[in-house]
């Protein structure tokens, strides 16, 4: 490949540019026949000049839609699979409310907003991305956000993601990336992963990624639990107001229970114990009474700050810093009931990303453009038919419905009477409302029809840099750990070494780092970049997990391993205390028939030792009877202790030296671990339980 990157010159209308680079002017990568080598062509056999870009007005306006290859490409790609999702498949869904906390009627007319504390009818399904409905929920994975809000004025769509960016910056790219991290056609697996060949090739081929890359190997891929994860809405939307004036903005969902994953070990545990493990976090929350909450936010700012930012705001792999334009919070969604069936919810619920209302809007953001019109295209084929919005998970709720759209596959509201058209003379039937109805931003558009990126897209490792040292070292490790672990599944060397060469461009550490731990012989070369890696972009303390935590332990779990004759009093103390914190016990004995305490009370159990590993819990306590060798000598027991430890749990203890000892853990007790001698002990530990980790316990230096 040349090292060159060549800004593309506008070339006369008619002339047949040259191929003049293997990269393009936004820095991505083009790959081109040579000599008798296969051509790439549409269904219909006529050979495509550009795979990377769409057909666009200017290289920053709006996707046209004339262009029949990006049309065939996401046409073909909607359509292969029956009946599931191609991707986000794993969903799961609650219904909720959404409250505006902070009325913006200058800002935006869209409905939600108008008056503080008015109420608007929500469904939400989170989701994994790459892994079929049979998946399990741990997966390190980008994780579906979707919103429907019921509005009085139609049904809006906010359909984003907890990471903030995209591996792409061209719909046009969005089959490819698919198929990548999909099983491979020969084989069929390996399911729900990124860990392999294909994967890491057409990363190590798309340096756009590379800032999403770093997202998707920190812990945000292994959340915790759906209550304990942020959503993005990814683009940059319009907000309109009633005047037609423009705001641009991009959405944030925060959540209150603070942010808050597993480490990649504890994931792997975690699916084989529950691979179900977040839809039932929160099935039982929402059942218990504890619903889970989120605060929205929108970034708004002008097209002056714009035109100012160092990154194009249209880019789908750039984020706009919270530190340079804060997130201001206008609304609070919670989830307040489960679906009634899951088949009739959950899986036919239909989100489409132009599914907007009045005050809300699209930019030229080519992603954006692209989505807008797929998702319809994948409603139909999933759903079978155009009439999927008289479905009741997808019917408006807050608003009447009136159109001459008739007939169809499962149309339940058959038209009546002579009149299906319109204008018609008769009299019968509904009608614009050019005051009322929903008018697009008025923005001018100029250009060249060409398939090209632009140039503000073109940095591809500033950001993806940013990113990483805006990390905590604990974060760095991980994410350091995560590279090595999967590039170590790729059978294929070159592959290996064509990341470490982006990294070289991002962080010289973390490359020799993920370069030592992979046992590469030598350090490659950078990586050809459009742009040089600015390294004056300040550290951004929102985007680390840990220090974005909760500020106390409620929402959580205590597991508590005991045995027969387990001291009453500190038991009691115990689910006294995690219970004003807002937590909850559950309680792993040998039976699940359950124990008995040492005042003789029979306790039911939640589950047996071996069935709920500590895993599956926050924080754990041993507690045992005086005697604790029957429990000691369990090895599920031992792995519940050992896996604590590993994983960095805080952990009370209370007669549990014997199980201390045969779990080889004597020697490496340390101020994570508290020692309970009377009920008056436990506060401490509870305390420090907000605190989620203690990460003393882990080595976080390059290795």
């Amino acid at each position: 490949m040349s090292n060159e990157h060549p800004t593309a010159p506008a070339t006369p209308p008619g002339t047949i540019e040259p191929l003049v680079s293997d990269y393009g002017a936004g820095g991505e990568i083009h790959q081109h026949a040579v000599e008798d080598s296969p051509r790439l062509t549409t269904a219909q056999g006529v050979t495509i000049s550009d795979n990377q870009n769409s057909l666009r007005a200017g290289a920053p306006g709006p996707t046209l839609l004339e262009d029949f290859v990006l049309r065939e490409k996401i046409f073909h790609f909607d359509h292969e699979r029956i009946p599931e999702r191609v991707v986000h498949a794993r969903g799961f869904g609650a219904h909720g409310i959404f409250e505006c906390t902070r009325a913006i009627p200058e800002i935006t007319r869209a409905a939600p907003f108008q008056t503080e504390g008015k109420i608007t009818e929500t469904f939400v399904r989170f989701s994994t991305v790459a892994g079929s409905k049979g998946s399990f929920d741990l997966a390190r994975d980008v994780r579906g956000f979707a919103v429907k809000f019921y509005t009085d004025e139609g049904n809006w769509d906010l359909v984003g993601n907890n990471i903030p960016v995209f591996f792409i910056q061209d719909a046009m790219k969005f089959p490819d990336l698919v198929h990548a991290v999909k099983p491979a056609p020969d084989r069929g697996f390996p399911q729900a992963q990124s860990a392999h060949d294909n994967f890491w090739d057409f990363i190590s081929l798309t340096p756009e990624s590379m800032h999403m890359i770093m997202w998707q190997m920190s812990d945000r891929t292994i959340p915790r639990s759906f209550r304990t994860m942020e959503g993005f809405g990814v683009h940059t939307f319009r907000f309109v107001n009633a005047q037609g004036e423009s705001t641009f903005v991009k959405f944030h969902w925060k959540p209150r229970q603070g942010l808050q994953s597993v480490l990649w070990n504890e994931a792997v545990k975690t699916n084989g114990a529950d691979p179900d493990r977040h839809r039932r976090d929160l099935w039982e929350a929402i059942e218990s009474g504890d619903f889970p909450e989120w605060d929205l936010g929108v970034q708004m700012f002008d097209q002056a700050f714009a035109d100012s930012f160092d990154f194009d705001v249209l880019d789908p792999t750039k984020i706009i810093p919270e530190e340079q334009v804060p997130v201001e919070i206008i609304g609070t969604l919670t989830l307040d009931r489960v679906v009634d069936n899951f088949f009739a919810e959950t899986e036919q619920v239909a989100f489409c990303t132009q599914n907007v209302v009045p005050g809300i809007d699209f930019t030229d953001d080519p992603l954006l453009q692209g989505r807008n019109f797929s998702y319809l295209d994948t409603q139909l084929k999933r759903l079978g038919s155009p009439n999927f919005t008289k479905l009741p998970v997808n019917a408006p709720r807050g608003c009447p419905v009136h159109n001459f759209q008739q007939d169809g596959h499962m149309q339940t509201a058959p038209r009546k009477g002579r009149v299906n058209y319109e204008p018609n003379g008769w009299g019968v039937g509904p009608r614009a409302h050019p005051l009322e109805g929903y008018v697009s931003f008025v923005d001018k558009t100029a250009g060249e029809k060409r398939r090209l990126r632009p140039e503000s897209f073109a940095d591809h490792y500033s950001q993806a840099r940013q990113f990483y040292i805006s990390q905590t070292q604990v974060e760095k490790g991980h994410i350091r750990d995560a590279l090595i672990f999967e590039l170590s599944k790729c059978e294929v060397a070159d592959i290996r070494a064509r990341i470490v060469a982006h990294l070289l461009r991002i962080d010289s550490e973390l490359a020799k780092a993920v370069a030592d731990g992979l046992g590469l012989p030598q350090m490659p070369e950078p990586v050809p970049a459009a742009r040089p890696t600015r390294q004056d972009l300040p550290e951004s303390p929102a985007l680390s997990i840990l220090l974005n935590g909760p500020k106390d332990f409620s929402g959580r779990v205590v597991g508590v391993l005991v045995s027969d004759g387990v001291d009453a009093d500190i038991l009691a103390a115990l689910r006294d205390a995690v219970r004003k914190a807002g937590a909850q016990v559950k309680l792993v004995a040998p039976s699940i028939g359950g124990f008995t305490d040492s005042a003789g009370e029979m306790h039911p159990a939640q589950e047996k030792i071996g069935g709920g590993p500590s895993v599956l819990y926050d924080a754990v306590a041993i507690l045992l009877g005086k005697t604790d060798k029957p429990v000691a000598t369990n090895p599920d027991a031992q792995d519940f202790l050992r896996d604590a430890h590993a994983h960095c749990k805080f952990i009370a203890v209370h007669q549990a030296d014997a199980l201390v000892e045969a779990s080889g853990l004597s020697a490496m007790l340390d101020d994570g671990y508290f020692q309970i001698t009377t009920p008056d002990d436990i506060a401490a530990f509870v305390e420090n339980c907000a605190s989620l980790r203690f990460w003393a316990r882990e080595p976080t230096l390059p290795r």
